[in-house]
Protein backbone atom coordinates (compact mmCIF):
# COMPACT_ATOMS: atom_id res chain seq x y z
CA UNK A 1 0.00 0.00 0.00
CA UNK A 2 1.33 3.01 -1.04
CA UNK A 3 1.12 5.74 1.69
CA UNK A 4 0.62 9.73 0.91
CA UNK A 5 0.57 12.84 3.38
CA UNK A 6 -1.33 16.16 2.01
CA UNK A 7 -1.15 19.55 4.01
CA UNK A 8 -4.32 21.49 2.24
CA UNK A 9 -5.45 24.85 2.80
CA UNK A 10 -9.49 25.37 2.42
CA UNK A 11 -10.85 28.99 1.61
CA UNK A 12 -13.81 29.74 1.40
CA UNK A 13 -16.88 30.12 4.04
CA UNK A 14 -15.43 27.50 6.08
CA UNK A 15 -15.16 28.97 9.81
CA UNK A 16 -18.47 28.48 11.75
CA UNK A 17 -20.30 25.71 9.55
CA UNK A 18 -19.12 22.49 11.31
CA UNK A 19 -16.60 22.49 8.80
CA UNK A 20 -13.76 20.70 11.01
CA UNK A 21 -16.09 18.51 12.80
CA UNK A 22 -17.23 17.16 9.25
CA UNK A 23 -13.53 16.62 7.84
CA UNK A 24 -12.63 14.79 10.91
CA UNK A 25 -15.62 12.31 9.93
CA UNK A 26 -14.90 12.38 6.94
CA UNK A 27 -11.49 11.19 7.43
CA UNK A 28 -11.63 8.99 10.42
CA UNK A 29 -14.25 6.78 7.92
CA UNK A 30 -11.46 6.77 5.50
CA UNK A 31 -9.06 5.13 8.00
CA UNK A 32 -6.97 8.34 7.85
CA UNK A 33 -4.75 9.87 10.62
CA UNK A 34 -3.80 14.04 11.05
CA UNK A 35 -5.45 17.08 11.72
CA UNK A 36 -7.97 19.69 11.07
CA UNK A 37 -7.61 23.23 12.17
CA UNK A 38 -9.19 26.65 11.71
CA UNK A 39 -6.38 29.53 10.89
CA UNK A 40 -6.56 33.39 12.23
CA UNK A 41 -6.87 34.23 8.70
CA UNK A 42 -10.32 32.65 8.06
CA UNK A 43 -8.75 29.59 6.40
CA UNK A 44 -8.88 25.91 7.28
CA UNK A 45 -5.35 23.65 7.31
CA UNK A 46 -6.02 19.97 7.09
CA UNK A 47 -2.67 17.31 7.03
CA UNK A 48 -3.89 14.06 6.42
CA UNK A 49 -1.87 10.84 5.82
CA UNK A 50 -2.75 7.43 4.91
CA UNK A 51 -3.38 5.20 1.51
CA UNK A 52 -2.78 7.33 -1.42
CA UNK A 53 -6.32 6.55 -2.84
CA UNK A 54 -8.30 7.34 0.37
CA UNK A 55 -5.75 11.02 1.13
CA UNK A 56 -7.13 11.66 -2.49
CA UNK A 57 -10.76 10.85 -1.72
CA UNK A 58 -10.38 13.38 0.90
CA UNK A 59 -8.70 16.16 -0.31
CA UNK A 60 -11.63 15.85 -3.31
CA UNK A 61 -13.91 15.84 -0.23
CA UNK A 62 -12.42 19.21 0.74
CA UNK A 63 -13.61 21.14 -2.34
CA UNK A 64 -17.18 20.26 -1.59
CA UNK A 65 -16.74 20.37 2.41
CA UNK A 66 -19.48 20.41 5.63
CA UNK A 67 -23.03 21.12 4.09
CA UNK A 68 -23.01 24.50 5.72
CA UNK A 69 -19.73 25.70 4.10
CA UNK A 70 -18.42 27.16 0.75
CA UNK A 71 -15.22 26.44 0.03
CA UNK A 72 -13.82 28.77 -2.96
CA UNK A 73 -10.38 26.90 -3.30
CA UNK A 74 -8.59 23.81 -2.11
CA UNK A 75 -4.60 24.12 -2.34
CA UNK A 76 -2.73 21.24 -1.35
CA UNK A 77 1.12 20.43 -1.07
CA UNK A 78 2.44 16.84 -0.89
CA UNK A 79 4.43 15.71 1.86
CA UNK A 80 6.59 12.60 2.86
CA UNK A 81 4.94 10.28 5.04
CA UNK A 82 6.13 10.93 8.55
CA UNK A 83 3.41 8.19 10.79
CA UNK A 84 3.26 10.48 13.59
CA UNK A 85 0.09 10.86 14.22
CA UNK A 86 -1.96 7.93 15.37
CA UNK A 87 -5.37 9.35 14.60
CA UNK A 88 -7.30 12.12 13.09
CA UNK A 89 -8.29 15.23 15.43
CA UNK A 90 -9.44 18.99 15.74
CA UNK A 91 -6.64 20.86 16.43
CA UNK A 92 -6.87 24.04 18.48
CA UNK A 93 -4.30 27.05 17.38
CA UNK A 94 -3.53 28.95 20.22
Amino acid sequence: MERKRVRARVYGRVQGVAFREYTRQEAVRLGLSGWVGNRPDGTVEVVCEGASSQVDTLVAWLAIGSPFSQVSRVERTDESPRDDTPSFFVRHFS
